[in-house]
């Protein structure tokens, strides 16, 4: 989350309940990581969700690329695949359940 984001979010009033059921030990995992950044509990697993959920949705649908990387990887695509004898070897082998 974006210095931004985080000073934006903490202004909102947060009108939404999250409940969720975890060990003793995770909770006193997460206490011990909220305090040493000096945050409440609900900070940190709110901010840490918030963070891990964004990374999820950015790994499925957005990568940049400056024009040229851009290109490089668009002749990658478009090049005929390179010889690959561990890959050849593994198609061509029998299925266990064959």
């Amino acid at each position: 989350m974006s210095r931004s984001e985080l000073e934006d979010s903490s202004r909102q009033t947060r009108d939404v309940t999250i409940n969720i059921r975890a060990t003793q030990s995770q909770r006193d995992l997460i206490d011990q990581a909220a305090h040493i950044q000096g945050k409440s509990r609900s900070e940190f697993m709110l901010e840490s969700a918030y963070q891990k959920a964004q990374d999820a949705l950015l790994d499925r649908t957005f990568f940049g690329l400056d024009d040229r990387k851009y290109q490089e990887f668009v002749a990658l695509l478009d090049a005929d695949p390179q010889p690959n004898v561990k890959l050849q070897a593994l198609l061509t082998t029998k299925s266990p359940w064959d």
